[in-house]
């Protein structure tokens, strides 16, 4: 962490965490206030593999409002489909940044496997603008983005959805209204270690 700040600083890049999730039709259950002797139920059919998986980035510069920026992809649990995110859409996520944040980043993410395949590594190396650093094995207080995936999923606590196209809905709005949340998302990012951005400009 401390060798991306020193890079960041001295580049007037942006701090990029990057981190992936996924969220399925059965929904996690929560307290609730209901009537005495009448127990709430939520009947879901949480049947079949349809999967919502998420990429974000929580993107921290000083003097700059934080970001987020995600993109999904729906799993319909069809023969032959793509199942989650891939070296193209990782790398498309990260150009996509690139563009919307007008800077150079410096990315820091996890040791998952895909991002240390020979294709990600290969995109890595052609992208002047993008410097990588790997997080510790485990170290889920260090990326700001596990906190958006907590944020995402506490909210979707006993909201009962029956098709992939309502559940991928859902994910997005919350995500949606996550975006323009710029103190939360500063919340996540300062828990890290790092100064509030303090944004004076957009």
């Amino acid at each position: 962490m401390a060798g991306a700040k020193r890079i960041a600083a001295g580049s007037g890049a942006w701090i990029c965490f990057a981190d992936e999730c996924g969220q399925t039709l059965r929904a996690a259950k929560a307290t609730t206030w209901a009537p005495r002797g009448v127990t709430p139920v939520v009947k879901v059919t949480a049947k079949g593999t349809v999967r919502v998986s998420v990429a974000g980035l929580c993107c921290y510069r000083p003097g700059h409002r934080s970001r987020l920026i995600y993109r999904t992809r729906l799993y319909h649990g069809r023969k032959g489909e793509q199942k989650g995110f891939r070296e193209p859409q990782l790398i498309g996520l990260l150009d996509a940044a690139h563009q919307q944040l007008q800077g150079p980043i410096v990315l820091i993410w996890d040791r998952l496997s895909l991002h240390r395949t020979h294709a990600i590594r290969a995109a890595i190396a052609r992208r002047p603008w993008l410097r990588v650093y790997e997080l510790p094995s485990y170290a889920p207080e260090l990326n700001p983005v596990e906190k958006v995936w907590s944020t995402m999923k506490r909210s979707m606590a006993n909201h009962a959805v029956r098709t992939a196209t309502a559940l991928a809905a859902a994910v997005k709005n919350r995500l949606k209204r996550m975006q323009y949340r710029h103190d939360l998302v500063d919340g996540y990012l300062t828990a890290t270690g790092l100064s509030p951005p303090a944004p004076t400009r957009p």
